[in-house]
């Protein structure tokens, strides 16, 4: 028998405590990964310790990759070398070079680290379900506290898999044009660093209950733009089986000539020429953190050439690159990637996105629009089109106020209409069939300084999805959700978006058990089911409304 597989013995906490006193537990901790014991594996590289807490084994910053520092920044990793003894895996590993995050390790360079949550490190062939963090493409981490994968694996039978990998300038700054053939790939190093991620995975998932044959890869907002160019990517194809793209739709990504011009700002900005690159190797992470917070990491939402919401990227920000190698193509435009075309698909929005970004913006002034205003907003971006915006919205929603109005507008651009450009191409090339959704439960929290609930914002669907809004337990009180509010009801619309989702990672087709059938795109009926508390299947759903968006272009 395998020895790596063989090789799983636990020992009891108490025994075990002496090593993690009560007042200095790790990063990470939450309420329930109190450690009943501790469970120790073996992997390519050596032995591991982590935790079993509340029916799940919890490995928390194992190694997946070696060092992206020094003569390896903007370059593939180094080898990661094997260690003897047993390696600690309770604790985070540190986020990529970013600010720092709460209640996370300091963010470092070296931040190749990756966690896992399955109910046991057994024989068991389970789906596995590999999320890709949101943040853009320059914060983020695959230890936020919203996507703690424990309850996917506690309730629904899953192998839960997220990384660090690389973001800003060091994951996405493209020098291959200046540095030579050993930084190839340098404009999507980020996402070569979750390549990496994946083939751990397909070495070692067996040895935590994975099947590594099944393999799901996800990933909201900049992790569904990274979800959509790994569907793109010949290097990730070999290695995952379906994949959901959630309010962020990559359709496309930076030009090799648009990531060019980065590269010359930024060389700019640190005084460096394409002949004194290199330079860039010594600069410490906190001069480059400053550099790169003077370049926008996305478009502005209002740019008025900006057909594909907010992941479409603009000069003046870091994220993939269409290199030709590493990222071949857009990763659906013209058309669904060829690569991935016998792959099931899942792909969808939340219906108040914007609220999000009010709330983050502290725009408070959308909220007391009158018609005019609602005019004079939107006209920087849709321009002599305005009227007819705001005219079909006014027709398809007659109880709409103009803040609704701003609301849904803004939100369809900035992550629907990318999101339906996907579902139709992927439905056009007949391969495996795609999935629409809208997340549509309404939280009733208030955006600060307004009486304009949330709804459902952008980044709302991460803890349902992870199915992390729970009951109180042992007649706690319940803690309001920070975007879901306090009412109980968010708890059925959180399972029912969990259970679709393992669903999804199990057959790669979304169901669950008392839920709907939930039909594949056709462009004859347009399904999209819609996720609430309870869920339905509507047809041709906002069909003024993008009768409206593909007349004046933004929709094909």
């Amino acid at each position: 028998m395998n020895t790596r597989r063989s090789f799983m013995k636990t020992v009891g906490a108490s025994s075990a405590l002496m090593f993690l006193p009560g007042t200095m537990m790790p990063f990470g901790y939450k309420g329930w990964d109190i450690p009943e014991e501790w469970v120790e594996a073996e992997i390519s590289k050596g032995k591991i310790k982590g935790m079993r807490s509340a029916g799940v084994n919890i490995f928390k910053g194992i190694p997946y990759a070696g060092k992206v520092s020094g003569d390896r920044r903007f370059r593939r990793p180094g080898p990661l070398e094997p260690w003897t003894g047993i390696r600690d895996t309770f604790e985070l590993g540190p986020p990529a070079i970013q600010a720092p995050r709460r209640n996370e390790p300091a963010p470092a360079e070296d931040c190749l680290f990756l966690n896992v949550w399955t109910p046991a490190n057994d024989d068991k062939k389970r789906p596995v379900m590999f999320y890709s963090h949101g943040g853009g493409f320059v914060i983020g981490s695959g230890g936020s506290a919203g996507q703690d994968g424990a309850n996917l694996a506690r309730y629904f039978d899953v192998v839960v898999v997220e990384t660090n990998h690389r973001l800003g300038m060091l994951g996405f700054m493209y020098l291959d044009e200046v540095a030579g053939p050993d930084y190839t790939g340098s404009g999507n190093m980020g996402l070569l660093d979750i390549t990496e991620g994946l083939k751990w995975v397909k070495e070692n998932i067996h040895v935590f209950g994975g099947d590594p044959d099944n393999v799901m890869i996800f990933g909201e907002s900049g992790g569904g733009a990274k979800t959509s160019c790994l569907y793109a990517m010949p290097e990730a194809a070999p290695y995952f089986n379906k994949a959901s793209i959630e309010s962020g739709p990559g359709v496309r990504m930076l030009t090799k000539d648009m990531a060019s011009r980065n590269t010359e700002l930024v060389l700019k900005e640190f005084g460096l020429t394409t002949k004194t690159w290199d330079k860039l190797l010594e600069i410490p992470t906190d001069e480059i953190l400053k550099v790169q917070a003077k370049i926008p990491f996305v478009p502005p939402f209002q740019q008025k050439k900006n057909t594909g919401g907010i992941t479409e990227p603009a000069v003046g920000g870091f994220g993939p690159v269409v290199d030709g190698n590493a990222l071949p193509n857009h990763p659906f435009d013209p058309i669904a990637p060829a690569i991935s075309k016998d792959k099931p698909l899942m792909v969808g929005w939340n219906e108040d996105e914007y609220t999000f970004f009010a709330w983050e913006r502290k725009d408070t002034e959308f909220a007391t629009l009158d018609f005019e205003g609602l005019k004079a907003r939107l006209e920087p971006q849709f321009g002599a089109d305005t009227s007819k915006v705001i005219e079909t919205y006014k027709n398809a929603r007659p109880d709409a106020s103009p803040a609704d109005i701003f609301v849904a507008v803004s939100s369809i651009v900035m992550m629907g209409l990318g999101s339906i450009e996907i579902a139709q191409r992927k439905t056009v090339q007949g391969g495996a069939p795609v999935y629409l959704y809208n997340f549509g439960y309404k939280s009733e929290k208030l955006i600060p300084g307004t009486d304009y609930p949330m709804g459902t914002p952008h980044a709302m669907d991460i803890s349902f999805k992870f199915n992390n809004e729970q009951p109180p337990k042992n007649g706690e009180p319940d803690q309001p959700s920070f975007f879901g509010g306090g009412r109980p009801e968010r708890f059925i619309a959180s399972h029912n978006m969990a259970a679709y989702w393992t669903g999804f990672a199990k057959t790669g087709v979304p169901h669950a058990t008392d839920l709907p059938n939930w039909p594949a795109y056709a462009l004859e009926t347009r399904p999209t089911m819609r996720i609430d508390t309870e869920c339905k299947v509507i047809e041709d759903r906002f069909s003024k409304e993008l009768a409206m968006w593909r007349e004046i272009g933004r929709l094909p």
